[in-house]
């Protein structure tokens, strides 16, 4: 069946491209009658690790019994998934509705909203129309200037700070940071994970210069962790409470760093009296949050696939370690990106757990060539033998060739076009 018309016209908003600033999903909320004040706001900032937050979050909210809404992006099959309530992506009806009202609000703008604007305007209409009790929002690109930082966020979360998006964000860390800092609003709580000095610098002076109250998700606290199978078992104890042993739902290592930052977050905003999030619901948020794609081992015609979204140097590293922590080998490795990653840093940073390397695309226009990750390859790791198959599904057949599991890597794009024929 062909989408329907609003549909369409939503996702033609793609060719308009990533642009930043506030001024266009401002003059489209206000339009719709400011739905981001409906409900208050945790918004989740950062380069990796703000998805597994966000879902760790709302489900902890979620478990404490507050309706919750959650907005996350990219979406892997169906565009529904960027837009949850109580966990459960949105219906098409329900999508098909808010769109509808989201382009009638955009025909009295001087010029057509971005894709992520007006997605973004869905999630909050869509909402309050169900009358969430809190809304989790993870940032698009950078924070600052990204459309979601629309709301007056009762909350703030920066999870670790890479280099991404450096044509967009700048090319410092410190320039970085301070675009992902631009989420902080006057205060408001603050919790950020471990980070660099410079990262940390300039969330403190962003929360010195709002009034903000800050949290350093590792200050006070004294955890250790143990690896099982890929999972992180965490023995924690926050200035609040004990928790005893805890164990993960997500799998990596890394995952113990977001479980610290999200148990945080919620510690404080039930201190503030804001929330009710007793010790059970925090339990619940890093026992039992789900995260597409993030490490997730899903089977294609019999062939064991550990699917990731990582698509950055830092989130190719945390891949890598968890591969060679878990089978203790290399093991082959289907990888696309998009053209505007860097690919030298992506390859270079999976290289050490990569037994063989073939290269595919996702079908985008975004995505890059995948005879730039072969030249890339062949300066970078020379030595790790690397193919080239554009059709991702034969690429996964071709690497289960040479081992198993087969990763597959890259891309949120091509994860989810991975994910779509599981079996």
């Amino acid at each position: 069946m062909p989408p329907r018309s609003s549909r369409a016209s939503l996702l033609a908003l793609e060719q308009i491209g990533i642009k930043l600033g506030l001024d266009q999903i401002r003059a489209l909320v206000e339009q719709l009658g400011r739905p981001d004040r409906a409900f208050p706001s945790v918004i989740v900032a950062g380069t990796n690790g703000k998805g597994s937050v966000t879902a760790m979050i709302e489900r902890g909210f979620r478990e404490a019994g507050y309706r919750t809404g959650r907005f996350t992006s990219p979406h892997l099959i169906d565009l529904e998934e960027r837009f949850a309530v109580n966990g459960e992506p949105i219906t098409a009806d329900a999508l098909d509705a808010s769109t509808d009202r989201i382009l009638d609000a955009a025909r009295h703008l001087p010029a057509p909203p971005s894709f992520f604007e007006a997605t973004t305007a869905v999630a909050l209409d869509v909402f309050r129309d169900v009358k969430v009790d809190v809304a989790v929002l993870e940032v698009g690109l950078g924070g600052r200037l990204d459309a979601t930082n629309v709301v007056e966020a009762t909350a703030a979360v920066i999870t670790s700070v890479d280099f991404d998006h450096e044509q967009y964000l700048g090319h410092t860390l410190e320039a970085i940071a301070r675009e992902k800092a631009g989420v902080v609003k006057p205060g408001a709580i603050v919790v950020l994970a471990p980070n660099p000095p410079v990262v940390e610098g300039v969330v403190v002076a962003a929360c010195e210069d709002t009034g903000a109250s800050l949290i350093r998700a590792r200050d006070d606290v004294t955890a250790d962790v143990l690896m099982v199978d890929g999972r992180a078992h965490l023995t924690m104890t926050t200035p609040v409470r004990s928790y005893g042993t805890l164990t993960l739902s997500l799998p990596g290592r890394h995952q113990a760093e977001n479980a610290m930052t999200a148990i945080r977050l919620l510690e404080a905003l039930a201190s503030s009296g804001r929330f009710e999030v007793p010790a059970a619901a925090v339990r619940a948020a890093v026992e039992e949050a789900e995260w597409a794609a993030r490490l997730e081992t899903i089977t294609i015609s019999s062939v064991s696939v550990l699917l990731d979204g990582a698509h950055n140097p830092a989130g190719a590293r945390a891949l890598a370690d968890h591969v060679l922590d878990t089978y203790r080998r290399q093991v082959p490795m289907v990888i696309g990106a998009m053209a505007d990653k860097a690919l030298d840093g992506l390859v270079s940073a999976l290289a050490p757990a990569a037994s063989h390397f073939i290269f595919t695309a996702a079908s985008t226009p975004r995505a890059a060539a995948p005879i730039e990750l072969l030249d890339a390859a062949a300066r970078i790791a020379p030595s790790t033998p690397a193919f080239i198959e554009p059709q991702p599904t034969r690429a996964v057949t071709m690497a289960a060739a040479f081992g198993s599991p087969v990763v597959v890597a890259g891309s949120l794009y091509l994860a989810g076009e991975i994910r779509a024929v599981r079996s």
